[in-house]
């Protein structure tokens, strides 16, 4: 990870635009549980088209890919970089994390510990464990985040990671949750500019809190895990993202908004992928 700081201050709103658990494939005939993970993608970036453009950024937090190829990379790359927009990149745990920094070029595509873009500092923490669906952030990761937060302490801060720090409320899912959450949250309560922390990975909107932090994931753009259960599951609900406003005075506004229909079928009664 590299770390950028380009975007000029200014007064005004930051619109970020939140796509995670994007799972393409090499091939633009990859399906997870049945399920064509590319044409979801585009029915996602069209509803994105018709409401909440014009942005200025998109957080894309994680398992952009499920085979982890250089060719799905470039894949999922051409679909973002079509917003014209900066992209800011996690690794999940379908990720290969070399792989993804390696198919990188300099562009509107990055992948750093950090940036600041208007009013708001944003920092991106890798939570996963090399061949794990687990979770966990390092020593020198949260290290990493106790300088960054030092480096700026007036500015409203933004946290991304791919993993839920906190339980969802799915008891599947939450035993992948960060396993050193404890350590996370002794950081982030010492540092009251911090105003959100957002992730991915749960494939469900959350809404929540912790102290004045609000605690956020969205809608994979793909198939939905069913909120509050215990085994897997999946739900009927319809893929989505989250949009993200984010005032001068360190208020944020959010929603999340899901295509009307699927553009496939999803096979409900499996028990994993």
């Amino acid at each position: 990870m590299t770390t950028i700081t380009k975007h000029p201050k200014s007064g005004r709103v930051i619109r970020a635009l939140q796509i995670t658990d994007t799972h393409l494939f090499a091939g633009s005939s990859g399906c997870l549980l049945g399920l064509n993970t590319e044409q979801s993608l585009e029915a996602v970036t069209a509803k994105i088209r018709a409401n909440h453009l014009p942005a200025d950024l998109i957080l894309a937090t994680g398992d952009l890919v499920h085979d982890g190829t250089p060719a799905a990379y470039q894949r999922i790359f051409s679909h973002l970089e079509n917003f014209g927009l900066p992209v800011f990149c996690l690794p999940g745990n379908h990720d290969e994390a070399v792989t993804l920094q390696q198919s990188l070029e300099d562009g509107l595509i990055q992948y750093v510990e950090h940036a600041h873009h208007g009013n708001w500092h944003f920092i991106f923490l890798d939570s996963t464990i090399a061949d794990s669906e687990k979770s966990h952030l390092t020593q020198e990761t949260l290290q990493m985040l106790e300088k960054h937060l030092q480096s700026a302490p007036d500015t409203h801060t933004l946290i991304c990671l791919h993993h839920q720090p906190v339980p969802t409320g799915s008891e599947w899912l939450d035993t992948m949750a960060v396993d050193n959450a404890e350590a996370f949250l002794a950081v982030i309560e010492k540092h009251p500019q911090i105003r959100g922390v957002v992730w991915g990975h749960v494939h469900q909107q959350f809404d929540g809190m912790y102290k004045d932090i609000k605690l956020m994931s969205s809608p994979s753009t793909c198939i939905q895990f069913l909120p509050n259960s215990k085994n897997f599951a999946v739900d009927v609900a319809t893929p989505g993202y989250r949009w993200l406003d984010l005032h001068p005075d360190g208020r944020i506004e959010t929603g999340v908004e899901r295509i009307s229909t699927l553009t496939g079928r999803v096979d409900m009664a499996s028990s994993g992928y």
